[in-house]
């Protein structure tokens, strides 16, 4: 225990002298590796100096301050403390009885997070794995609202009785929802993703054409889906006004604010989030934005009761006598139930809400600053808004749309090339865009300094080679 101790300290204290992806091809890994199990025990000294030697530097480096890819998400020293007294404690937090301080400590971290919001008192949440999770559970919530229907005990398999049962969210959303269609068996082409607008947010005039076009047609709109920072732009839709809709319509509406979210812990960016507090559920993860260690994604419901019928099912064998309590297991599909709630109440503590909110405001701060150096060099552009801590930028390069785009992909891997930096790529408007986050706990604005020279070099290079 003590050796891995100082693995693990030592590890964080040298991660930036790692390149943060490995100069790896696939299959190295594994061809260091034994293709047996052993037969016979071997000592955890050998199997450590392993760990050392082949996994340690082989990974994607997340908690290296030059990641800046998708979203960072750190794994801060109170997180990892948790994660490790969790894997001690071993619980599986099924049922209250089997779970007591986990079950109890979860509800309380739920809720100190939901006050850091802002959020109503109404609101009650619990902690899935990651977004995908969450926001399957949400729509499978809005899919059992539609009582006259009983999906729960007749399914949806061989009805000709059913309407096609219609989801809305913008053409930014995360491919979660279109997994979560799938899955509940609703089907992709009941999900409509309606276009955004220039700034990337749902367009709310043609999510009014869209709904009134399916129920001319016969459809039943159960859902809408808004991105509260939307992936490849952090981009916020219009909360209020689909608030609005979603009430008039008598549709469930899902907030999906697994990154961007965190920011509403700072009072002046809670405006961006106007009429969040009208939301049926709400996703957002800790392991993004509040530096604990993945997984960690919590799930805020409305009406927590409709959650539950939509998935409690009570075996003899899990019957118990205690009354007034919560059994974890009946809000979603996961009857193993590891105890999260530790390392994120741990985080929490650790850091308070005032340092919290001064390391997301740090990230914004540094973010504005490197899109205003990107947009005053020349021959680079800003492609979106900069919200948060994201920003997204190419190369203006002369050609046909297909040359700039590869311009624009060589662009990005020479930047990667040599490893302090990692950044991303999305697409926008069709077009191939780089793409940096700033979010970990470890970047400082040295490290951010260090990036945009990386980012200046690497495109002279590339200029200078086409």
């Amino acid at each position: 225990m003590h050796a891995v101790a100082d693995l693990i300290a030592d590890y964080l204290e040298q991660v930036p002298d790692y390149p943060v992806q490995p100069r790896i091809q696939p299959g190295d890994v594994r061809r260091q590796l034994a293709s047996a199990p052993p037969a016979e025990p071997e000592p955890l000294d050998r199997i450590l100096a392993d760990y050392k030697a082949l996994i340690e530097p082989n990974v994607t480096h997340w908690n290296h301050p030059g990641f800046m890819a998708y979203f960072p998400v750190t794994g801060s020293g109170p997180g990892i403390l948790g994660e490790a007294l969790a894997g001690a404690l071993n619980v599986n937090a099924m049922l209250w009885r089997t779970g007591p301080a986990p079950t109890e400590l979860e509800e309380l971290a739920c809720d100190w997070y939901r006050q850091m919001l802002g959020l109503p008192p109404e609101f009650r949440g619990h902690i899935n794995d990651t977004a995908s999770m969450s926001s399957l559970l949400a729509l499978a919530a809005a899919r059992e609202r539609q009582t006259d229907l009983e999906i729960r005990r007749r399914g949806l398999a061989g009805r000709p009785d059913l309407p096609a049962l219609t989801v809305y969210c913008s053409d930014q959303a995360h491919s979660s929802i279109d997994k979560a269609m799938v899955t509940l068996g609703l089907g992709l082409d009941n999900l409509r993703r309606i276009r955004s607008d220039d700034a990337f947010r749902l367009d709310v005039d043609a999510l009014e054409a869209a709904l009134a076009a399916d129920k001319a047609a016969g459809r039943r709109p159960i859902a809408i889906v808004a991105t509260a920072g939307t992936t490849s732009t952090t981009s916020v839709d219009p909360l209020r006004p689909l608030a609005a809709i979603a009430r008039r319509e008598n549709l469930w509406l899902h907030v999906d604010g697994a990154y961007a979210l965190a920011a509403a812990i700072c009072p002046e960016y809670r405006p961006v989030f106007a009429g969040l507090e009208h939301a049926d559920s709400i996703v957002t993860n800790p392991h993004k934005w509040l530096f604990v260690p993945v997984d960690c994604s919590m799930l805020l419901v409305r009406d927590p009761a409709l959650l539950r019928r939509a998935f409690s099912i009570i075996p003899d064998y899990l019957t118990t006598t205690e009354s007034n309590v919560t059994n974890l297991m009946d809000y979603g599909v996961q009857l193993g139930r590891r105890f999260r709630a530790l390392k994120l109440w741990m985080v929490l503590r650790a850091f308070g809400v005032r340092g919290l909110q001064e390391r997301i405001r740090f990230h914004c701060a540094q973010a504005r600053r490197m899109a205003e150096s990107l947009a005053a060099e020349p021959g680079l552009e800003l492609v979106a808004p900069v919200p948060f801590a994201t920003v997204c930028f190419r190369a203006l390069v002369d050609g046909p749309p297909e040359a700039q785009d590869a311009f624009n992909e060589r662009f990005l891997a020479e930047i990667n090339a040599d490893g302090a930096i990692f950044l991303s790529h999305t697409r926008l408007s069709g077009r191939y865009v780089l793409r940096m986050s700033i979010g970990n706990l470890r970047t400082t604005a040295e490290y951010v300094d260090r990036a945009l020279e990386i980012i200046r070099a690497a495109h002279a290079r590339v200029r200078a080679r086409r």
